[in-house]
């Protein structure tokens, strides 16, 4: 399932520096926007492989529907 996120970059210097707006702690850097592209998505794929399932006493789940 691909997923869309929102890309926040600027330049620094001979760098292109971004974030995934939706994603928090997730950056990364290029020496082009393509090559920064590429390096954010497998940060974020990274990141959201790695984030343990959170646990709370008693908590139970649902399942809900959202339309888009």
């Amino acid at each position: 399932m691909k997923r869309f996120f929102t890309l926040e970059y600027w330049r620094e210097e001979e760098w292109f520096i971004g974030r995934l707006k939706e994603v928090p702690g997730v950056f990364s850097q290029g020496e082009s926007l393509e090559e920064l592209k590429e390096n954010i998505a497998d940060a974020c794929r990274m990141m959201l492989e790695s984030e343990p399932e959170p646990e709370h006493a008693g908590a139970q789940t649902l399942e809900v529907g959202v339309d888009l």
